[in-house]
């Protein structure tokens, strides 16, 4: 039998915080800890199955022998079992075997809190405790100027399994990545990572969005150590971490979450509610107040044990509805008759005011297609209380554009001068992600018309024209040298592209972008509100031209940006100009070092006193094919 503690390791304050689902540190008390009971060194473990009859550990250490090592339930109708077994290490495998009151159900089950698990296949925890001397307090000291909604936030998306394999098509482990990767990213002026999710997954073709386990970081690259010397070198580089979080739902496998004590503990149990038509997976009981908890302690954990720098929630749409991905008679109304998971948007209130609270110089980040309000306005003010939300509606009219052949962009330019009617309405983030170059959607390149010049040259374009769109960055891995085929997890990227031109200028040009998005002040300082943007002109249709301003908190830091979204260069282009003197250019997407043409090269602007687009002052400028270029006052 499991030892009874003298002194368990929930108080009742715990216990009532938990009941409460306000408990927000759950990891501490829940799971498998190593410590030491009057002498003697072993294991404590914890686990939540209210309708169980029985719980053992089963393990490695009792060669998987039920009752060997019962836990006790508490006497506080808390519905926690715990117990002590000595002199079983680091290094353990385990699982609960739980017996439910139910029909005499029997599941055998790994730990929801398990800080390791074992290699996919396989399925156990593993008892663990991931020491690690951190070397990054400068970087926390600072973070808060990095994460600032004023700061550039320019972001690589990366699958930890594909961007780069070894010879044999093996991983690259954390440790490896902590070189190639950090050097590469650091190399390429990205402030911040983001990686699709690094919680343990049993399903390689999931990417990681059907989670198993909840704190443990994937054994596929290393143990826990690892990870968090990836992320401590990151930071040791000034490169932020934003990590792929999945509240939304969950997978059916037997050794899950669901039906995890013989009942619908953690999934809510109408399946209307509770099971999602598209992912075939369950979905959390939102309004369950320990499952709330959890998952909050899910959120604070990655953010205090691995200094995460944010958290982008995957789904967000999913949970925000009820009727989402469902028929009519699929769903039922809330309390007030609407489609609204009232449930749902009070546990990501409260999610995001927790986090906020115990890390305000840290992001949380929306994925969230819809037009639901205020999804990055603060919580107080009845939003949502992220600190940013992907711009889903920009990247389909951007792309949708980019796609038509030049010829037809003069029908189609509200495809992108729309999105600056809402572009203040959130804290939005343009993201070209890994979802826009899979099922056949082409990889971005592949998107772009026209002959190989022309591809290239959109693509430069559609670059330039994202980082200079106001609003934080997000390019997902190989978009940044121009992947020519769809994204495959199962091998690498194609690197070996580089050896082109074409290729490598691109990568050129992305570069320079991210050192241009974080030296120009104009182009992050209000990067959220309307006063940091103005149009000079977006009436040009017939030549598909668009000029605007971005400014900064000082007005000698604005910059006039003009796009020819044509192959036919503009020489000689009269523009407004907000101002008289002298611009000089700063950046042109057709450059040689881009494998551009070179021959549009604006050396000197002097500003004439003649009204053009209602402004007294105007000068001619030259606009590459298919190119954009920034102008700066040279004062």
């Amino acid at each position: 039998m499991a030892k009874v503690l003298p002194h368990s390791l929930f108080s009742e304050f715990d216990i009532n915080l938990f009941k409460a689902g306000q408990h927000y540190k759950l990891y501490e008390k829940f799971g498998s800890h190593l410590i030491t009971v009057d002498g003697v060194e072993g294991t404590y473990f914890a686990v939540w199955a209210p309708s169980a009859k029985t719980v053992s550990v089963i393990g490695d250490f009792n060669y998987w022998i039920e009752g060997e090592h019962q836990l006790n339930v508490r006497w506080d109708s808390s519905g926690i079992w715990e117990g002590f077994i000595p002199n079983v290490q680091k290094g353990a495998i385990y699982k609960y075997k739980i017996q439910s009151h139910h029909g005499d159900i029997k599941t055998e089950k790994a730990d929801p809190y398990a800080r390791r698990c074992e290699h996919p296949p396989k399925t156990a925890s593993i008892v663990w405790d991931a020491a690690h001397d951190w070397n990054d307090g400068d970087w926390m000291s600072k973070r808060k100027k990095h994460n600032a909604l004023d700061a550039p936030f320019s972001v690589y998306e990366v699958h930890l399994g594909s961007w780069k394999r070894k010879a044999d098509n093996e991983f690259l482990s954390y440790q490896e990545l902590a070189d190639d990767l950090v050097n590469y990213v650091k190399e390429m002026n990205f402030t911040h990572v983001e990686l699709m999710p690094v919680m343990e997954y049993p399903y390689d073709p999931s990417w990681g969005y059907q989670l198993t386990g909840y704190f443990a970081p994937t054994s596929r690259f290393g143990n826990p150590e690892d990870f968090k010397l990836l992320v401590d070198t990151l930071h040791q580089n000034d490169i932020g971490i934003i990590l792929d979080w999945v509240p939304s739902h969950f997978p059916e496998d037997a050794h899950g979450l669901g039906f995890f004590d013989g009942t619908h503990l953690y999934e809510h149990p109408d399946k209307r509610k509770g099971y999602h038509p598209d992912w075939k997976s369950l979905i959390f009981n939102y309004g369950r107040n320990e499952v709330k908890s959890f998952l909050i302690s899910n959120a604070i954990f990655w953010l205090e044990h691995y200094h995460a720098d944010g958290l982008r929630v995957d789904a967000v749409a999913s949970m925000l509805f009820l009727d989402y991905s469902r028929k009519e008679g699929e769903w039922e109304p809330n309390q007030f008759g609407g489609r609204e998971n009232l449930e749902a948007i009070a546990f990501m209130r409260e999610m995001n005011e927790a986090v906020y609270a115990m890390f305000p110089d840290v992001q949380t980040i929306a994925e969230e297609s819809t037009s639901f309000p205020m999804v990055s306005r603060p919580a107080s003010i009845g939003g949502l209380g992220f600190g940013m939300k992907w711009m889903m509606g920009w990247m389909h009219d951007t792309l949708q554009y980019f796609a038509k052949e030049p010829i037809y962009r003069k029908h189609h330019q509200n495809d992108l001068t729309f999105s600056m009617t809402y572009a203040f309405t959130e804290n939005f983030m343009l993201p070209l992600s890994h979802d826009e170059v899979v099922y056949g959607k082409h990889s971005i390149l592949g998107r772009m018309p026209g002959d190989e010049w022309q591809r290239f040259a959109n693509i430069r374009l559609l670059y330039s024209y994202m980082f200079t769109h106001p609003g934080t960055n997000l390019l997902f891995q190989g978009a940044e040298f121009g992947q020519s085929e769809e994204w495959n997890f199962q091998q690498s990227l194609d690197w070996h592209l580089l050896q082109y031109d074409v290729h490598k200028g691109v990568q050129t040009l992305i570069k320079d972008l991210n050192a241009l998005y974080k030296a120009e002040p104009a182009l992050h300082e209000k990067q959220f509100t309307a006063d940091g943007f103005e149009w000079i002109d977006y009436n040009d249709a017939e030549n598909s031209v668009l000029v605007y301003i971005r400014k900064g908190k000082k007005p000698e830091d604005d910059l006039i940006i003009a796009c020819n979204m044509t192959p036919i260069p503009r020489e000689n282009y009269r523009i407004g100009l907000p101002q008289k003197g002298i611009l000089k250019e700063i950046f042109n997407s057709d450059l040689t070092k881009y494998a551009g043409t070179n021959d549009f090269i604006n050396k000197k602007i002097t500003s004439e006193p003649q009204e053009w687009q209602f402004r007294n002052h105007s000068g001619t400028i030259s606009i590459p094919p298919l190119g954009m270029v920034v102008l700066k006052y040279d004062f």
